[in-house]
């Protein structure tokens, strides 16, 4: 990643774009409904399959069993190892 430094030697790096995909997310308790964003070059999949430990969520939905919101989040950080499914809403039928 290139980067550049100023005179007072503070560092800047190019922005990684990203494009959102509305998504829900089925975890072992809970149903999420948000946000995920991926690199343009890249499927849900390949972000789903990264090493990190979690998935990073913008403008969660957690629902419970009953289908009631229990949070609403600005972010939420989904650990990778409790999801079981996950697919893109503009894809539901």
């Amino acid at each position: 990643m290139f980067s550049q430094f100023d005179d007072k030697g503070k560092l800047f790096t190019n922005v990684v774009a990203k494009r959102p995909v509305r998504v829900r997310i089925q975890v072992t308790s809970h149903l999420i409904l948000g946000t995920v964003h991926i690199r343009p070059e890249n499927r849900l999949k390949d972000e789903i399959n990264q090493p990190e430990p979690f998935l990073a969520v913008t403008d969660a939905q957690i629902i419970n069993d009953k289908g009631e919101v229990v949070y609403n989040n600005k972010f939420c950080a989904v650990n990778r190892s409790q999801i079981l499914w996950m697919s893109p809403e503009d894809e539901e039928k």
